[in-house]
């Protein structure tokens, strides 16, 4: 074993399930910042790829400053339109020429978002209701040696730090399957149901409140008592999937902000709230493990767009969840289990400036008894970090 800098302590506090007040959100595939998030990881894949299959490696880049500008839309029952187009910029770095070979970087880029928003978003045409525009300035092949030699551990290029939790909560549990359900088997049997999902979990003692914001699309909504229904329909269908989560008593509210009387509801045409009036940035929504969690320790760091091989702000985010998940299920007596990585700046990935985890521990289990166990299992992890980058690249982790 490596003699990484690994430290194993109790927590100070209590578990987040002992809090008095949790607070839990999630925003969904067609949320606006989710709409930055998931472009900007599509292009940071496309280009890997590209680089691999032209260089055999990784060059570099980082996409990970994607905006979006609202459009303006007038949803109606039954089909509305879109008056003016939704803006997306790709903002970042590339490296657009490598040993004598000029590489279409902006192409890969344009194609690759075009895809994504056609194959995620089928009622946003994307020929007409959304403007897609690309600025990667000129990355420099003299980067690569941050990179590290061929077949060696990349170097980190930033001093920066990764933080990951498991297991999770009961309400995080259902805040985020909410989502991913309703965007999944719910969704594909309701046409009617958008993409743009956001979901708020909040618990008081043991009684949990989850709102969930939906868009409905207007072609598949052929009036009030219709949309009514469909809201009905998502209600009934989170408060159902929440008792496979919990035995805690749940109330589920859906588009709380509807005034039925004033026909004032939350309709779309395209399934997004991007159609109208609300813009988007990568990492202002989900951090890494597909979750804002404000009673646990947080990141800053956007994750979705950077480079896969030595970012810390990707990697170290991505891989600390791996940890604390594979930690927890792995080591008997872990109740909560939160994982800190800081890098240093030109130091291999494998061997962070610290690993930092915090435990609380099952009643009668103490963590002394299994610090051995905890250490070994974040050191076998960090030793397998590169493997992080492959799993990335072939779209196997998600990064928000």
């Amino acid at each position: 074993m490596t003699d990484r800098n690994i430290h194993v302590e109790p927590a100070t506090g209590r578990a987040v399930e002992d809090e008095a007040v949790e607070i839990v959100e999630r925003k969904g595939l067609g949320h606006p910042d989710s709409i930055c998030d998931g472009v900007a990881e599509a292009v940071s894949r496309a280009l890997a790829r590209t680089y691999l299959d032209r260089f055999g490696k990784v060059l570099h880049f980082n996409t990970d400053e994607t905006q979006l500008v609202a459009g303006t839309a007038a949803p109606a029952f039954g089909g509305g339109e879109v008056l003016e187009p939704i803006y997306l910029l790709i903002v970042g770095r590339a490296t657009k020429s490598y040993d004598g070979e000029r590489v279409p970087a902006e192409t890969v880029a344009l194609e690759t978002a075009r895809e994504y928003l056609d194959e995620h978003f089928p009622e946003l045409d994307v020929s007409s209701d959304v403007v897609v525009d690309v600025r990667l300035g000129e990355g420099s092949g003299d980067l690569q040696e941050v990179f590290g030699e061929e077949g060696a551990v990349p170097m980190a290029n930033d001093t920066s730090y990764g933080v990951g939790h498991a297991p999770l909560t009961e309400t995080e549990q259902i805040v985020y399957n909410a989502e991913r359900r309703l965007n999944g088997e719910y969704g594909a049997e309701h046409p009617e149901l958008g993409q743009d999902i956001k979901v708020m979990g909040k618990r008081e003692g043991d009684h949990i409140d989850v709102t969930v914001a939906a868009a409905m699309i207007d072609a598949h909504v052929h009036g009030m008592e219709e949309y009514r229904e469909a809201v009905r329909g998502v209600e009934e269908f989170v408060t159902g999937m929440a008792r496979e989560y919990t035995d805690r008593e749940v109330a589920v509210h859906v588009n709380t902000a509807d005034d039925y009387e004033e026909g004032a509801i939350y309709l779309t045409t395209t399934g997004t709230s991007a159609e109208q009036g609300d813009d988007g940035s990568v990492g202002r929504g989900n951090r890494a493990n597909g979750l804002i969690t404000p009673n646990r320790p947080m990141s800053m760091e956007a994750t979705s767009g950077k480079n896969p091989v030595n970012h810390i702000g990707k990697i170290y985010n991505l891989l600390s969840t791996e940890i604390a998940e594979s930690v927890a299920s792995e080591v008997g007596g872990i109740r909560q289990l939160q994982v800190r990585l800081l890098s240093q700046i030109g130091q291999p990935i494998d061997n962070p400036s610290v690993a930092d985890a915090a435990v609380i521990t099952e009643e009668g289990v103490d963590v002394a008894d299994i610090r051995p166990e905890v250490v070994a299992a974040i050191d076998e992890q960090l030793a397998g970090v590169t493997d992080l980058t492959e799993r990335v690249i072939e779209d196997e982790l998600s990064t928000f």
